[in-house]
């Protein structure tokens, strides 16, 4: 809310322009870009209906990630054909961007 406004006096004149607005228990937010993905622990979540168009506030600490172009499974799968510890895979798939790659290099190595 805005600081320094009695929360109750927020509510009603609120009402009165017809907004309505609802706490979401949110444990955790993610918004993903094209090359990253913002995460927000333990927000505070509020939506917001303003004459039928709902918008969404986040408040709270974030951090900024990076997209792996790969997931667990693409770990999983490089361990299963060479043998490595699941840090070295992904350190090669990090560092290669490629599930093919990976694979040969570690097999190199």
């Amino acid at each position: 809310m805005i600081p320094g406004i009695n929360p109750k006096m927020m509510k009603q004149a609120m009402k009165k322009l017809g907004m309505k607005q609802e706490e979401i228990d949110a444990e955790e937010v993610v918004i993903k870009c094209k090359d990253k993905q913002i995460r927000f622990v333990n927000p505070q979540v509020s939506k917001i209906n303003a004459m039928g168009q709902e918008t969404f506030q986040i408040i709270g600490d974030y951090e900024e990630e990076g997209i792996e172009g790969f997931n667990e499974d693409d770990i999983k799968t490089v361990v299963e054909q060479t043998g490595c510890t699941h840090d070295e895979a992904k350190s090669a798939l990090e560092e290669e961007k490629d599930l093919a790659k990976a694979i040969i290099k570690l097999k190199k190595d």
